[in-house]
C-alpha cells in the first residue's frame, strides 16, 4: 500500500537528535531557542514561541490576544477540529465561516457578514498549503491569526504566510511540512504578544501566579525541527516536482484545473481532486493499493448542528474532495505507481466531473 502520508526522516535528522541526547540536556534549552529564531526568519516575524503542539500554539495565541468568555472568534468551517478545540479552550464562542469551494479557504465576503462587536479574533487557515486571500487583513481592524500548519514556506504576493497577521501558528506533527514528531510554534512581530505567550507557556519560576500551561517543546524535538527546517527548500521543491507529474496525469484524463490565483505561491501540502463519486473512487484507489483520503475529515458545522449557519461552499468541497499521496518521502517508483492508478481510475469518467484544487507548478 502506498500510504496517503508519511514522514520524511533522514540520517541527518537521526544524527541531530542523537547529538542532543548525548549532550544530556533534553528539555527546553538552546535547541528550542535556535529553532524559534530559525522559524521566525522563514516567516519574516520577530520571534517565535515553540510549543508542544499546534493546538497549544493556537490556544496561547488566542489567549495573548485577550480572547476569553463571551468573545467571538471567526474561523473557517472546513478545517480540522483542532482549531475549534483551541477556541473552546479559551471559553470563547466559535463563529463558523463558509469557504471558497475551489480552495477550501475562508471566504472574505462571507467573513464580513459575520463580524460583530464581540468579534475578538479571526483565524485564517492556509489550507492544503494554498495561501488564503489576505488583502483585507489590514483594513478589517480585528486581530488575525494565520494558521500555517499546512503552509510553511508558502507566500502571498511575495510575503511569507505567517508574517502578515498579528500572530501565526504552525504544527510540526509527524506528517506536516516539517516535523518534530509532535510540536508547534506561534510567531509574531509584536514583542507584547511574544512575551505574553511565553509567560503563559512557562508555568514555573514566575513572580505572580495565574493559570499557565505546560506547553513547552523539548530540545530533542527542536533538534529534529532544526534539521528538517534546513531541508525545507528541498522539501518544497520535491512537492512541486510531484505536483507537476500529477498535473500531467490529470490533464491526460481531461481533468479541468482551476485558474491560477494571482499572487499565490503554494507549497502543495496536499494534492486534492474533486469528484461527485468520491466514495466510489476511494474504494477503487484502495483496491489498487493506493491510499487516498478526504483531506478534511468533517466540516465543523456538521459537528455543531443547530448552532451553525449553512455553509454551502464547505459542503460542496467536502462532498467532492479526495487527496492523493504527495510528500517528499514518496519515491519516484511510488509516484509512478500513483500516476498509473490515477490514470486507470480517472480516465473512465467524464472529464467534467473532476477538478484539481489549487495546485499547479509555480
Amino acid at each position: 500500500m502506498i500510504h496517503h502520508s508519511r514522514p520524511w526522516v533522514t540520517e541527518e535528522d537521526i544524527a541531530a537528535v542523537t547529538a542532543t541526547l548525548r549532550r544530556g540536556h533534553l528539555s527546553a534549552g538552546q535547541q528550542v531557542f535556535q529553532f524559534e529564531d530559525e522559524l521566525a526568519k522563514v516567516v519574516s516575524a520577530s520571534g517565535g514561541v515553540a510549543t508542544s503542539s499546534g493546538t497549544a500554539a493556537l490556544h496561547l495565541a488566542l489567549l495573548a490576544l485577550g480572547v476569553g468568555d463571551d468573545d467571538e472568534v471567526v474561523l473557517p468551517t472546513y478545517v480540522c477540529s483542532a482549531v475549534l478545540n483551541a477556541v473552546h479552550h479559551c471559553r470563547a464562542t466559535p463563529v463558523l465561516c463558509d469557504v471558497d469551494p475551489e480552495t477550501g479557504n475562508l471566504d472574505p465576503a462571507g467573513l464580513r457578514r459575520l463580524l460583530t462587536k464581540r468579534t475578538k479574533a479571526i483565524v485564517v487557515v492556509h489550507l492544503f498549503g494554498h495561501p488564503a486571500e489576505l488583502d483585507w487583513v489590514q483594513e478589517i481592524g480585528i486581530p488575525v491569526v494565520e494558521d500555517c500548519a499546512q503552509a510553511l514556506g508558502a507566500s502571498w504576493h511575495g510575503r511569507p504566510v505567517g508574517g502578515i497577521g498579528a500572530v501565526s501558528v504552525f504544527s510540526f506533527y509527524a506528517t506536516k511540512v516539517i516535523t518534530t514528531g509532535e510540536g508547534g510554534m506561534a510567531c509574531s512581530s509584536s514583542s507584547a504578544l511574544l512575551d505574553r505567550m511565553r509567560s503563559l507557556r512557562d508555568y514555573d519560576n514566575q513572580g505572580q501566579y495565574e493559570v499557565r500551561y505546560s506547553y513547552s517543546m523539548s530540545d530533542m524535538q527542536a533538534s529534529l525541527g532544526l534539521a528538517q527546517a534546513a531541508r525545507l527548500p528541498g522539501a518544497i521543491a520535491r512537492r512541486r516536482d510531484l505536483t507537476a507529474r500529477y498535473d500531467a496525469v490529470l490533464n491526460e484524463t481531461g481533468v479541468q484545473l482551476p485558474p491560477r490565483r494571482d499572487g499565490c505561491d503554494p507549497i502543495f501540502y496536499r494534492y486534492v481532486i474533486q469528484t461527485r463519486r468520491a466514495e466510489e473512487l476511494m474504494a477503487k484507489f484502495s483496491a489498487q493499493s493506493v491510499e487516498v483520503k478526504r483531506p478534511v475529515f468533517r466540516p465543523l458545522h456538521h459537528y455543531l448542528k443547530g448552532s451553525a449557519r449553512l455553509c454551502p461552499g464547505a459542503d460542496a468541497i467536502y462532498s467532492r474532495a479526495l487527496s492523493l499521496p504527495l510528500y517528499p518521502a514518496l519515491s519516484d517508483d511510488e509516484a509512478t505507481r500513483v500516476v498509473e492508478v490515477a490514470l486507470n481510475v480517472l480516465q473512465r469518467h467524464s472529464s467534467m466531473e473532476y477538478q484539481a484544487v489549487g495546485y499547479y507548478a509555480a
